[in-house]
């Protein structure tokens, strides 16, 4: 093709997107490129346990990543029916959206790695009969998730003690 002055030739634009993710010392996980205009795809997962006795909430979380993508980050959802107590003391990288929510990110999530563990000590404003427990995924780096089954749940805890898998 012949380019003369003042003329424009025209190249098909070529994206790829490819996202990194730093694993640890002299880790990474690169994910398959992506045609332009579709984002990785990336199932995120949330199972763990819930347990209320008088005003303290205990709640043990593993989030993991099936993929296909990995991810740089996540972050879990916590919702609870009963308001927390004022005054908390949150693990690192988690904080209070309202008085009844938590965030809490989860770093990177390889694919089908070891899953990301938060271990959460609340203390409620009452002391409920129960409460119920709302556990979902607000952000997952842009990836798509075609299964949202596994990473939403909806736990109703007792206050009895016991521990209440999800």
């Amino acid at each position: 093709m012949r380019v003369t002055r003042g003329a424009v030739r025209k190249v098909p634009a070529v994206t790829a997107m490819v996202a990194a993710v730093v694993l640890g010392p002299g880790l990474s996980a690169v994910a398959e490129p992506a045609p332009r205009g579709i984002a990785p795809e990336a199932d995120v997962s949330h199972h763990g346990r819930v347990s209320l006795q008088d005003e303290r909430l205990w709640i043990q979380l593993r989030t993991g990543n099936r993929g296909p993508s990995p991810l740089a980050d996540a972050t879990v959802r916590l919702r609870f029916s009963a308001p927390l107590a004022t005054w908390q003391r949150l693990p690192e990288g988690c904080l209070r959206s309202d008085s009844r929510t938590v965030l809490c990110g989860t770093g990177p999530l390889r694919v089908a790695g070891e899953a990301r563990r938060t271990a959460l000590g609340l203390r409620l404003a009452s002391r409920p009969a129960e409460v119920v427990v709302r556990v979902d995924t607000v952000w997952n780096g842009g990836a798509s998730d075609r299964n949202r089954r596994n990473d939403t749940h909806e736990v109703l805890a007792l206050s009895t003690g016991d521990a209440y898998a999800f």
